[in-house]
Formats: structure tokens, C-alpha cells, sequence
């Protein structure tokens, strides 16, 4: 077992954690699993929005040798904060928000370094989402340089409803993608703003893009068509900080 993470192990101590509201990243169960008391399992994850994923059973074998029963559950490196409170604060400090929305992007290192940009450019937060995203760790955390730990970090469930409510915020979204028609230098951040970022492989899905008030993308000169994501969000996040520095 990896000694840095803290986990629990077995069916009933993950639904007790459940229930005494213990802060969950993940939940992995075994391929294959079944019976009422897994079902009562799967439902209460559901009900408490704690993403799971169906594994086989050598990974669990990796992370105990002991007896797991099909199930173990990562708790979280970080409190959460949710996102509602993330904009409350934000606005709280004068300054005009910007948000980091990450779409996809599920690499912890990636996570990390977004973060560690992110804090340098004074961002308000980041929010990922439930299922589909880089788990908070201690290597992101250590990859961010603890910036994870020290800045608003808000897990949603969907990330479609985290858009609209931003938008009735006040924020404006903004999409990085190479699919955008304005440059980056071209788009004003001075405002309330959330940046989303997709997956390098992906890009940002076709669901969130639509919502997105701009589509704006980072110049390219050279002859490989994408940055990694981590150094495309430095490079929108410090172009928001020059307009900022300059207004």
C-alpha cells in the first residue's frame, strides 16, 4: 500500500466513511461485483456524488494485500471547497475572479502544475470535476509546489451546471482551444473570468464548449500542433495577468 495516501478498505467501512461524511476522491470496486450489499454501495456513492470506477482486481491487490472485499476508497489530500463559497470569495477580495476549469484533463502532474500557475497568477480557483479528472494526491500536490493546499479548489459533479452558474455570476467563459477564432491576446480578461481547459488528447468537450462565451486560442509558429496543458493554461492565465497589470 502506498503509505502517502490514506485509504479505506473493505465494503462496510467505505459505507460508514460515506455516511460520517468523510471526504472521498474515489471509490474503486471490482469488475464483476454484485449482490444487494454492493448495490446499496453503488447507490450511496451515487446519492453522496463520490465518483467510482470498476477496476480489476490486481489493482486493488496493489494498493492492499489484505482483505478488501472488492472495494477501497481514496480519501481527499485537500478540503474541497464548494463552488458556491469559491465565488463568494473570490468576490470578496476586490479583485475580479478568475476561475480555472479543467475539462478532462487527468493527469495528476498536469493538476499540479496547473495549480502551481495558477497560485502564481493569483487565480481564484480551479474546478474539476467528479468523474473523468486528475485525482488531488500528494504528487499533485507536490507537482503544484502546495499551491493545491493553499488556494479554493471546487470538485462539481457536472460541469455544464458549474458554467451556468458562473455565468449568472457575472463570470465570462472563456474556452482555450485550437478551434477558437479570436487570439488570446485579443480577448479581454480584465472582468470576472472563468478559463476552461480541455484534455490534450480531447481538447474540451463539445457539451462545455457550446456554453462557452469565447473561443480563443494560443498563436502556434512551429510545426507541433498543441502545448502540454499545463504550459497552454500558464500562457492564458499570465495574459490575463498582463491585461491586469496594464489596466
Amino acid at each position: 500500500m502506498d503509505e502517502k495516501i490514506n485509504y479505506i478498505i473493505g465494503m462496510r467501512p467505505v459505507m460508514e466513511a460515506v455516511m460520517a461524511g468523510k471526504k472521498i476522491d474515489k471509490v474503486f470496486l471490482k469488475s464483476g461485483m454484485g449482490g444487494d450489499l454492493f448495490a446499496e454501495l453503488v447507490a450511496l456513492l451515487r446519492e453522496h456524488n463520490i465518483a467510482f470506477q470498476f477496476v480489476p482486481v490486481q489493482r486493488l491487490e496493489k494498493i492492499s494485500r489484505g482483505r478488501h472485499q472488492g472495494v477501497i476508497a481514496q480519501l481527499s489530500s485537500i478540503d474541497y471547497v464548494p463552488l458556491e463559497e469559491a465565488v463568494e470569495n473570490a468576490f470578496k477580495s476586490g479583485d475580479a475572479p478568475v476561475f480555472v476549469l479543467l475539462d478532462g484533463i487527468s493527469d495528476v502532474r498536469n493538476l499540479g502544475a496547473i495549480a502551481r500557475s495558477a497560485e502564481c497568477a493569483k487565480a481564484s480557483a480551479i474546478v474539476v470535476p467528479a468523474r473523468g479528472g486528475a485525482l488531488v494526491t500528494p504528487d499533485s500536490v507536490k507537482a503544484s509546489a502546495g499551491a493545491l493546499v493553499r488556494m479554493n479548489i471546487s470538485k462539481v459533479s457536472n460541469l455544464k451546471e458549474a458554467i451556468y452558474y458562473l455565468k449568472d455570476a457575472g463570470f465570462k467563459v472563456v474556452a482555450a482551444t485550437e478551434k477558437g477564432d479570436e487570439m488570446i491576446y485579443n480577448v479581454d480578461f480584465r472582468g470576472a473570468t472563468a478559463i476552461v481547459m480541455g484534455s490534450e488528447g480531447k481538447g474540451i468537450s463539445p457539451a462545455v464548449l457550446a456554453l462557452c462565451d469565447v473561443r480563443c486560442r494560443i498563436p502556434m509558429l512551429g510545426e507541433i500542433g498543441s502545448l502540454n496543458v499545463s504550459v497552454a493554461t500558464s500562457i492564458v492565465l499570465f495574459e490575463a495577468v498582463r491585461q491586469r497589470i496594464l489596466a
